[in-house]
């Protein structure tokens, strides 16, 4: 009978379908991980690794924690049907210091190879009581197996494509990392003994040792971090050498005479910046940072007073319809009266207004134009547009402020954000552009009280929330998921939450709906009745963090604190305080962990967005307030914005040295550095 073939290894750059082991559904699975090519597949690195070379015993497994246990297997009981249909396969173990229970649900094949009398390493959460543990669904390994592969590495997965079946895809790959070109100069290798590129690929999904997957990490951690460097400075030094639209200095006073409050301090000092880069020659781009409430609106405001007057157009770029809309209202209360015209242009309007709208932008009369993603559509044309806005930066990917920015010859850019970040890391995050920070409070915001109650005070709490109700005033009440959750029913789900909870306990209040999964029309549409007070409470998911002004709203509730970063219960908790009425926010949280109590404490007791943001970098890293997508920046594989501070600052440094011998990466042996960088940055559309 002749021997099958094996297909031939795909291309570095060939579609994943034809690697052994995937096909064309398993392709498929692999796409929802950004992963279509053999490339992609080899840069997709284990999230961690089961070590099976320090087993435990079973006495001293630690409990309720994912570890490997080596023991001998003593008997294998028949299956047994249980409740549900289910199948119950049942393994017991032990080894001199006590017995292990192993169990499997419908996977009687999992026991099926087991020999009794025979020792293997079990991999699992570990249960039971200290003289009888058990793991439920543990993975097995003989001994030959931990002998050739020590570290089996875990990766990133999804629906039907288990980490191990990845891992089996990778190890069929692994022979074309001997192909992936090295991107990093040969004097850096020798200068910070790094192995090359190909050699720390295969160590990372199959190191012989703890070492040397921690030797090729740093590598490919350090790789990472220069290039994202290089591209950071490469989009800055190409900002800098456009022609932007120069403006003459002007006196700010009119515009602040003009207001019916004393700005502060960091307001003028922030305009100051901003009005000292619009006279430059070379375009703005500069980030205004600000607490919730700390005036970052002002300041655009005073911005684009500033390019009126020296015959500019502006555009501001909101998230959503109902804050473009409050935009526009709150800006034509500030410009208006100095002729400058505020136009709306949002994805609801009318034909007919919308055909008024960019015919006034295009000639010029529309001074400042406030809107949605609908102004970076096609149609919209600018006279001379010289300032963009982009509110809530991290709103937006860096394609789309590009788009923005495309609408003139090199305007200039300020984007807001009202998420605190350490000035340290804002300089990396936002490493094409100048920083300004808002770091007071206007006179005359009242503070916000915050309590941290458990769900045992649910219904004295929704007592209070009446009176506030019967005195007038609105209530925000935030779950974080929208249907509940079989594996977590202790989540509030705020779909049930909305009939179950605040319902049935303010039967005779009006209570509104949001989350995610309505149309951004429906959810306007809601927010609006809030707005104009038609609502006493609004069930909410986080959909309400983004700057919908409600003055009338005093108490904002969080349900199960706990799931949120400290940095994103403060945006929440910036929701209220915004009238003149005492405001409050209430955190519940029946989690017994200390140190999710602690957390919960600590926002109670500070106001300071800079010093919640540095706590949650402390104790929980930086997903909490950038998000997957990392406010526009590529999405990183490896390397940690905050971990990794000390090798990026050797890359940055590494980076500017580079760029100073080569500052376009045009010569002939960067050609491959070149195009990392690109490739790294379209993920985010950097480049473009």
């Amino acid at each position: 009978m002749p021997r099958k073939e094996v297909p031939p290894m795909p291309p570095l750059d060939g579609s994943i379908q034809y690697l052994k082991g995937v096909g064309p559904s398993f392709a498929k699975k692999f796409e929802k991980l950004g992963i279509t090519t053999v490339r992609d597949l080899l840069l997709h690195y284990p999230r961690r690794y089961i070590d099976y070379s320090q087993p435990y015993t079973v006495a001293s497994a630690p409990y309720d924690v994912d570890c490997c246990v080596r023991a001998t297997v003593l008997q294998k009981e028949p299956d047994r049907r249980i409740r549900g249909g289910r199948v119950l396969t049942r393994v017991l173990a032990a080894d001199d210091s006590g017995t292990l229970n192993l169990s499997w649900f419908n996977a009687s094949y999992a026991a099926q190879n087991l020999e009794i009398g025979e020792t293997y390493y079990f991999e699992g959460r570990v249960g039971g009581t200290l003289t009888r543990r058990e793991i439920l669904h543990p993975l097995v390994r003989t001994q030959a197996q931990v002998s050739l592969s020590p570290l089996l590495p875990v990766y990133g997965a999804t629906e039907g494509l288990p980490s191990g079946r990845i891992s089996r895809c990778v190890e069929a790959a692994l022979p074309a990392a001997a192909d992936l070109p090295d991107p990093l100069p040969p004097e850096l290798l020798t200068r910070y003994r790094m192995p090359p590129k190909s050699e720390a690929v295969r160590a990372i999904h199959a190191p012989h040792s703890t070492e040397e997957a921690a030797a090729a990490r740093r590598r490919l951690i350090f790789e990472e971090l220069y290039i994202l460097q290089l591209g950071i400075f490469l989009l800055r030094s190409h900002g800098r050498r456009a022609a932007g639209a120069p403006m003459r200095p002007l006196d700010l006073e009119p515009f602040w005479r003009s207001l019916p409050y004393e700005p502060t301090g960091a307001q003028r000092r922030a305009t100051q910046e901003i009005t000292a880069d619009l006279c430059r020659n070379t375009p703005m781009n500069r980030l205004l940072q600000g607490d919730v409430g700390s005036g970052k609106t002002l300041v655009a405001a005073a911005a684009i007073w500033y390019a009126a007057q020296n015959g500019w157009q502006s555009a501001l770029l909101a998230p959503t319809e109902i804050l473009a809309r409050q935009h526009a209202a709150t800006l034509a209360d500030r410009l208006e009266p100095f002729g400058v015209n505020v136009t709306l242009l949002v994805g609801g309007m009318k034909a007919a207004e919308r055909r008024v709208a960019l015919a006034a932008i295009e000639d010029g009369r529309a001074g400042l134009v406030v809107g949605t993603h609908a102004v970076l559509t096609d149609k919209v044309v600018f006279k001379n547009l010289g300032l963009a806005i982009v509110d809530e930066q991290h709103r937006f990917g860096v394609r789309q402020r590009g788009v923005l920015v495309g609408k003139a010859r090199s305007p200039h850019l300020l984007v807001m954000s009202a998420t605190p970040i350490p000035r340290t890391l804002g300089l990396l995050l936002y490493g094409d552009l100048d920083i300004s920070v808002l770091d007071e409070l206007p006179p005359g915001r009242k503070p916000i009280k915050t309590w941290f109650i458990t769900g045992r005070k649910r219904r004295d709490m929704y007592g209070y929330l009446d009176q506030q109700i019967e005195a007038g005033h609105q209530v925000y009440i935030v779950c974080p998921a929208i249907e509940e959750n079989e594996l977590d029913s202790g989540m509030k789900a705020v779909k049930q939450y909305y009939e179950d909870t605040a319902c049935a306990l303010l039967p005779h209040r009006r209570i509104g709906l949001l989350h995610g999964k309505l149309k951004p029309k429906e959810k306007d549409e809601i927010m609006q009745q809030f707005k104009e007070g038609k609502l006493d409470v609004l069930v909410s998911t986080t959909v309400i963090e983004v700057g919908v002004d409600v003055p009338n709203a005093t108490v904002m509730v969080i349900e199960n604190a706990e799931r949120f970063g400290l940095s994103a219960l403060h945006q929440l908790r910036g929701r209220v305080g915004r009238g003149a009425a005492d405001s409050c926010c209430i955190l519940i949280s029946d989690n017994e962990n200390d140190s999710v109590k602690e957390r919960l404490h600590f926002l109670c007791h500070t106001s300071d967005g800079f010093a919640v943001a540095r706590y949650d970098l402390e104790h929980r890293g930086p997903g909490d307030f950038f998000g997957e997508a990392q406010h526009g920046l590529p999405t990183l594989r490896v390397a940690d914005l905050v971990q990794d501070t000390r090798t990026l600052k050797v890359a940055q440094q590494e980076a500017k040295e580079l760029l100073t011998k080569d500052p376009n990466l045009a010569l002939p042996e960067h050609r491959e550095l070149s195009d990392e960088v690109e490739r790294l940055f379209a993920t985010a559309g950097a480049m473009n």
